[in-house]
């Protein structure tokens, strides 16, 4: 069976048909809405060209950017077209580039910043659950922090799946995370650190499954992204002063001078880390995070809020929360002298004539 559709993006060819539902839609609508948000994001199709998608399976959206990146692509299973961009009416296997993904190769996701096999699975009532875990976790970073990566993975794929069934959107769950966020700041400025912990960590597990649930439903938005990353970037300075006013509800206030060192460090260091990272962005095209595999290991443990939060737990567990709060400066300082050094050694190497290229794209 097979039907056209018009999207934004331009003409669509569906092949074959299939009732099964994943992330609460039809694979149909799965796939309009991946051609849709392509368009919203400036992609295009070439002059006399269409997409083309097999209904029967469910793939890894990276393969929608790289058909719409190179013209006369077809990525197949075997002897299956799955999608593709290709002239209009033409057979997909005669494209210019058949790509046959079942020899387990490996490709660079910039977007998500890691080396894998993109997924593809045929879509049924017996493979859907399994294909909904491999697509939230095909929806992860590859380089992020320790916490995100490895601590609370499984939870948020099961909240995420909850919050899919009952209709609620990425919007919603930043809107409840933000306002944990502000909780948290005020338990921790009372002295209430296990209780604003509590809240910190439920809107922390919230700030992945937001972004989970927008990318396996295909339904991100501007105004989301741009709330989601506003809340990231500006809320962890206020979580570690209003930390330190905290401490005087324990006896341990620390002195004028030191609070003022200690936040002078920590602010500083935030800001500056944040500026590193704007600028190796900018000059060289690409996360710092992702140069080397240093750097990919670094950003586990850097000075973040989720690694952060993890020195503040363990002097917590020891009751001295001010000596939580100093380790953080020290680290934080630490984490920028590091990010530093990384800046400087991508400029020296770009002088040398060297490329600047990602340890994950040189392998692909």
């Amino acid at each position: 069976m097979t039907q056209s559709i018009t999207t934004t993006l331009g003409p669509v060819r569906l092949t074959g048909d299939n009732p099964t539902r994943i992330w609460g839609m039809s694979n149909a609508e799965r796939c309009r809405r991946m051609a849709e948000s392509s368009a919203k994001n400036g992609s295009t199709l070439a002059d006399g060209h269409e997409l083309l998608f097999n209904l029967s399976y469910v793939f890894d959206p990276l393969l929608l950017r790289e058909v719409l990146a190179n013209p006369g692509t077809v990525f197949v299973w075997g002897a299956t077209p799955i999608v593709g961009q290709i002239p209009a009416g033409s057979d997909p296997l005669t494209a210019a580039h058949v790509i046959d993904l079942s020899d387990g190769r490996k490709l660079y996701n910039r977007q998500l910043r890691k080396l894998e096999q993109p997924f593809v699975r045929e879509l049924t009532p017996a493979t859907r659950r399994g294909i909904e875990r491999q697509s939230y976790f095909g929806a992860y970073k590859g380089v992020t922090d320790l916490l995100t990566k490895y601590l609370w993975p499984e939870l948020a794929l099961w909240l995420t799946r909850l919050a899919a069934s009952i209709g609620m959107t990425p919007n919603m769950v930043t809107a409840i995370g933000a306002a944990l966020c502000v909780v948290a700041t005020w338990f921790f400025a009372q002295g209430l650190y296990w209780t604003g912990m509590l809240a910190g960590f439920i809107f922390m597990v919230l700030d992945t499954v937001d972004g989970k649930l927008a990318r396996c439903t295909i339904t991100s938005s501007k105004w989301g992204n741009v709330a989601d990353h506003g809340v990231d970037l500006i809320h962890p300075p206020f979580w570690w002063y209003f930390w330190g006013v905290g401490l005087s509800a324990w006896g341990l206030a620390l002195s004028t001078q030191t609070f003022a060192l200690v936040m002078a460090v920590v602010i500083a260091g935030y800001v500056l880390q944040r500026l590193i990272e704007g600028l190796f962005i900018k000059d060289f095209g690409m996360d710092i995070h992702v140069w080397g595999r240093f750097d990919s290991w670094f950003r586990l443990i850097t000075a973040r809020r989720n690694p952060n939060m993890v020195i503040l737990f363990v002097a917590l567990l020891a009751g001295r929360p001010d000596i939580g709060l100093i380790a953080l400066a020290w680290w934080t300082g630490i984490s920028l002298l590091v990010h530093a050094v990384r800046l400087m050694q991508a400029y020296g190497a770009k002088r040398a004539g060297r490329p600047i290229v990602s340890w994950m794209e040189a392998g692909a």
